[in-house]
C-alpha cells in the first residue's frame, strides 16, 4: 500500500501538529501516513511513492511559508496527478468560525483569506482538489518581543485574545477531522491491492 503524504511548513509548530493531526486521522481509517516538514531537506522526496498528498502551510503576515511555495512550484505535476488537499493555518479563519462578528466582518475575513489563497494559486499555478483554511494560534510564548507586539495588534484589530503571557488555539479539530475523512474516501480502492 502506497502511503499519503503529509508534507507541512511552520514557524511555531502549531501546522506541525495539525499535519500530526492529520496522519493520524489517516491512519484511523488504514491508510499510512508520511509526515515531512518542508524546512528539511526536500530534495529526495519522490512523490511517485505516494498515493496522494496532503500539504499544509501557516500563513504568516499574509503569506504563505516559502518552503511550500517552492515544494508546490517544484513538484506541481505529480501534484495535480493525484487526489491532493491543501491546509491554509492562518487567523484569519477564526475571524471567518466567529459566531459573534458581524456580517461585516465576516465578509472581511473571507475576502482576506480567500485572497492569501489566490495568491497562493497565483504563485505556484497549483489548484488543489480540495482546500480548506484552518485557524491557527496565538503563540504569544514563542514569538519574539517584536513579533509578539505586531501579533498582539494584529489580534486586538480582529477582536482576539491579547494577553501575551499564554498562547491561544483556534482549530476546530472535529471540522479537520471530517475534511481528512472526505479527502480519504478519495483515495482509490487499487492502491491498496
Amino acid at each position: 500500500m502506497k502511503p499519503i503524504g503529509v508534507f507541512y511548513a511552520t514557524r511555531q509548530g502549531h501546522t506541525q501538529r495539525i499535519a500530526e493531526h492529520v496522519a493520524a486521522t489517516l491512519r484511523a481509517h488504514d491508510l499510512e501516513a508520511d509526515v515531512r516538514n518542508l524546512r528539511d531537506r526536500t530534495d529526495g522526496i519522490v512523490l511517485d511513492k505516494y498515493a496522494g498528498a496532503v500539504l499544509a502551510a501557516s500563513i504568516h503576515l499574509g503569506k504563505h511559508e516559502s518552503e511550500m511555495i517552492k515544494f508546490v512550484k517544484q513538484h506541481r505535476p505529480e501534484l495535480e496527478a493525484m487526489p491532493t488537499a491543501f491546509l491554509s493555518v492562518n487567523l484569519t479563519e477564526a475571524g471567518v468560525e466567529d459566531t459573534n462578528a458581524t456580517p461585516e466582518q465576516h465578509a472581511q475575513s473571507v475576502a482576506l483569506e480567500q485572497g492569501m489563497l489566490d495568491t497562493f494559486s497565483a504563485k505556484t499555478g497549483w489548484h488543489p482538489r480540495r482546500a480548506k483554511a484552518v485557524a491557527g494560534a496565538l503563540l504569544y510564548t514563542k514569538y519574539n518581543f517584536l513579533l509578539r507586539l505586531v501579533m498582539q495588534q494584529i489580534a486586538k484589530k480582529g477582536g482576539k485574545d491579547t494577553d501575551t503571557s499564554r498562547d491561544y488555539e483556534y482549530t476546530d479539530w472535529a471540522a479537520l477531522d471530517r475534511f481528512v475523512e472526505e479527502f480519504a474516501a478519495e483515495i482509490p480502492c487499487e492502491i491498496f491491492g
